[in-house]
This record gives C-alpha cells, sequence and structure tokens, in this order.
C-alpha cells in the first residue's frame, strides 16, 4: 500500500528508527529534529556572547558539515546586499575548509577571532588548520570551538584557554547540524537573530518536506535521479549544503540520488527539479530543515540509512599511506586541452560529470563557468562542481558509493603553491593536498568509476 506523506512525517518527528533498514545508526543522530528548539532557548545568550566579540572578521576552520552551512549564510548575507568587514557594522566569516596552500596562507588573522569547528575533534583538516593559526595568532581569548563533548578539540579548548567552547549535542550528524551550535554561532556572529531562524525553521511544512522526500526517491527509482536545485545567484551558495545533505546521506550501497545545484533552469530525462525562491536570508534556516526532513523520508524509501558515510573514510585512509611513503608517486594526466573530448568519449546517456578542483578559492565564477561548458558541450548532461579536499566529506560518499555513473575530473595545480609549512608535520599544505587528490583518486579507481585527470595552472586551460 502506497506510504502516505502525513504519517512519514509524523513518524519521523517521533524519531521513529524503523524507517530505515535495521542496524541503522539513527538512535544517536537524531538530535537535529529538536535541536532549534534548544537554540531559540539560548539564542538571546548567544547573541551576547557574540556582542563581545571585538574582531571585525571571524576565521572560520572546519570541514564538511561544520564548514557548509556558515559559508552559505555569509554568502547570501553578501550577496544580497549586507558585506561585512572593517567599517561595515557586521563582521566578516572567511570559512577556510581547504589545505590548498594559496588560500591558507593568505588568510589574514591580524584582526580574527577563530572558531575551531569539529564534531569528531580528530578531524585531520581541521588539526592541522588549527596548527597553522596558533602558530600566526597564539592568542586564546581569539579562539572559540565548537565540537561534541569530551573531544580532543574540547579538551585542547580548555588546556589552552579558549575564549569558549561550545559542546554540541552528539546525536547530530555533520551533515544534518547547521541549525545547531556549528551553524548557529557562525550566524550570531555575523549578525543573524538566532531566534529569528529557528522560529522559521520549526514552521517549515514537514508533510511538504516528506513529500519532497518521496518525490526524489520515486523519480530516483525511475531513473529521473538527478535532483536539480535551481536557485536564484544570490543565493547559489546554498548548493554547497543541500548538495553535501543529499550526496552524503542517499549515495551508498549503489543508489543515491546525485545533486545538482543550478541558478539556470536544466532539464532532461533524468531530471528532478526543484525550484527555491527564497524572499530573504531568513528563509534559509526554513529550507535547512526542509530539506533535512525530506533527505531522511528519501532515505526511507532508498532502503538506505540516510546517516551514516560507509566510504568517506577510504580517501581519508588512502592520503594517510600516500604521506607515510612520501615523495608524491606521479600519476598520470592528460593535456586539460583534450579534457573535453575525452570525457565525451567516456560518458554515457544517465550519467553526470563530477569537476574536483583542487585549486585555491576565489574561483567559484570560473568554476562556474565551467560546469556549464562541461554541460553544453555533453548535450544538457548533469554536471556538479566542487573544491577539493571539500567534496571528500560531502559528494565524496556519493561518488564512491552510489550508482556507477559518475564521471570524475580530477583538476590539479601544476604549479606549486606558496611553502606553508604545518606545525608538527613532516610535510607542508601543498603536499596534503597532493596527497588527498591522489587518494581520491586511488579510491576512485578502486570502486571502477571513471577518472580524467589533468594539471593546470588556470581553469581557462581546460578545453
Amino acid at each position: 500500500m502506497p506510504e502516505d506523506a502525513q504519517a512519514l512525517a509524523g513518524q519521523l518527528l517521533a524519531r521513529d528508527g524503523t524507517l530505515w533498514p535495521e542496524g541503522n545508526v539513527s538512535p544517536n543522530r537524531l538530535g537535529w529534529l529538536d535541536v532549534p528548539r534548544r537554540i531559540a532557548a539560548e539564542a538571546a545568550g548567544i547573541a551576547e556572547w557574540a556582542a563581545g566579540i571585538e574582531q571585525s572578521t571571524v576565521v572560520l576552520l572546519g570541514m564538511g558539515g561544520s564548514s557548509l552551512g556558515p559559508a552559505v549564510l555569509e554568502s547570501v548575507l553578501t550577496a544580497t546586499g549586507v558585506p561585512g568587514g572593517p567599517g561595515t557594522g557586521r563582521r566578516r566569516l572567511v570559512v577556510c575548509d581547504t589545505t590548498h596552500p594559496a588560500t591558507v596562507g593568505s588568510i589574514d588573522f591580524s584582526d580574527a577571532f577563530v572558531l575551531v569547528s569539529s564534531k569528531s575533534g580528530t578531524t585531520l583538516e581541521p588539526n592541522v588548520l588549527l596548527a597553522h593559526a596558533w602558530e600566526q595568532l597564539p592568542d586564546p581569548t581569539r579562539y572559540a570551538a565548537i565540537t561534541d563533548p569530551g573531544t580532543d578539540l574540547a579538551l585542547l579548548a580548555v588546556e589552552r584557554g579558549f575564549h569558549r567552547c561550545f559542546e554540541n549535542p552528539p546525536d547530530i550528524g555533520g551533515r544534518y547540524s547547521v541549525l545547531s551550535y556549528f551553524g548557529m554561532v557562525p550566524a550570531a556572529l555575523i549578525g543573524y537573530d538566532l531566534a529569528e531562524l529557528c522560529d522559521r525553521a520549526l514552521s517549515a511544512d514537514a508533510v511538504e518536506a516528506a513529500a519532497l522526500g518521496m518525490a526524489m526517491a520515486e523519480d530516483t527509482k525511475a531513473g529521473r535521479d538527478k535532483i536539480t536545485i535551481v536557485v536564484p545567484e544570490a543565493y547559489r551558495s546554498f548548493g554547497l549544503w543541500v548538495e553535501q545533505l543529499i550526496a552524503e546521506s542517499t549515495g551508498k550501497h549503489g543508489t543515491g540520488c546525485v545533486p545538482v545545484p543550478t541558478t539556470e533552469p536544466e532539464v532532461g530525462p533524468d531530471r528532478h527539479v526543484v525550484p527555491f525562491h527564497p524572499a530573504g536570508p531568513a528563509d534559509l534556516a526554513e529550507q535547512f530543515y526542509r530539506w533535512e526532513l525530506a533527505t531522511a523520508i528519501c532515505g526511507h524509501l532508498l532502503g538506505i540509512d540516510p546517516f551514516d558515510e560507509p566510504n568517506v573514510a577510504e580517501s581519508k585512509a588512502n592520503t594517510n599511506t600516500v604521506l607515510g611513503s612520501l615523495p608524491l608517486p606521479a600519476v598520470d594526466s592528460v593535456d586539460p586541452g583534450t579534457v573535453l573530448d575525452q570525457l565525451a568519449g567516456l560518458v554515457k546517456p544517465g550519467d553526470y560529470v563530477s569537476i574536483q578542483a583542487y585549486l585555491p578559492f576565489g574561483q567559484d565564477d570560473q568554476l562556474e563557468t565551467l560546469r556549464r561548458t562541461v554541460r553544453d558541450h555533453l548535450g544538457a548532461m548533469a554536471v556538479t562542481a566542487g573544491y577539493g579536499p571539500r567534496f571528500l566529506h560531502s559528494t565524496g560518499q556519493l561518488h564512491k558509493g552510489g550508482p556507477d555513473t559518475v564521471v570524475a575530473l580530477q583538476l590539479v595545480s601544476r604549479t606549486p603553491g606558496p611553502d606553508v609549512p604545518i606545525p608538527g608535520k613532516p610535510y607542508d599544505f601543498g603536499t596534503l593536498i597532493g596527497a588527498q587528490s591522489i587518494g581520491d583518486h586511488q579510491s576512485l579507481l578502486s570502486h571502477g568509476r571513471r577518472v580524467v585527470r589533468a594539471e593546470v595552472d588556470a581553469l581557462s586551460e581546460v578545453g
């Protein structure tokens, strides 16, 4: 008998773990359902704390779920006409969730308050970024941590005397954490009204969200698995967050939805199109909660656990292996000018291309231009694009664990970036990001995925 959206929404809100396969991790992952109420109760206190921070810039060091939500919140404020930074009356948030030495080395800590965000407290990237930041700014009063209770990061925050350590409820996974401390502390620091955000989140129509999740799953089973989220230009960064949520939650055991964020209408026989028409930045909170609900229900109908990530650790393990046997091994690469022809020779109907740019930040427009170029060259095929190693903690799960329809385009820096050492490590940031690209290359190949790798100094070389 067909399932009912209202009944499914009720089961989810009641934390019914039988929605997902036996052995699922939901007993330790459903705290996101109630966290807006908790944050609403603490909103005034968090706002008072944030108001006491003297610096005009907040630098967030994180990866995956701890960084993408805050990045969206900052980007949308700026794009809708509320710039931040010195002289604007609003703090600016700089999110560093990369290991590329050009980006890491360019961070200005002179007037920065540093947020270190890591659920586990042991994730490699936030730890090495913190080591770098501490060497530049060894002042504990200008640091705060966001982590789970009792982690190594929480202990370090106490040991060093950080300004504050926010211990997040441990039953919230990273990609479902944007409405918890991980998203709301940065939001308060850059001027959002937390009470309003929480109210907007809880105003989301749970039945409509469940219906969205049902439609996504049904279309995915019917071959329309490219979930195409169409957003206004000012909100295009929302794609970073929703892409991670859908990909990492559903892309496993050979199935999954392929999220394709875009600011242009994109249609095709394999597309499921969902438009987003926000009226203002606060609408993000409602959309965050809506998509979390929808994705959890989608997982139910696909018969998978939307809260685990069985393939994410593979690339991390490969990276560690590469770092353990330096120097970096050579990897076959193609002439960047032949990339479009290489891709055309590999793709089949129903495939998608994932552009994986292990390049410095600040090339969003060029990356989007390349995405559209590849899309158009391949006859309107679904194409996604993102920075590495950021995507390893998000869409990387889909690339390895989802359907075998991905063709990965790895773009790595031809010319070494600046020499930015990592305190306490026998390698620098340039070596680390190189090892991460090689580790993921190995992981993709081990799953039989099709991969094209090219070395570039500029994205304009790809043709």
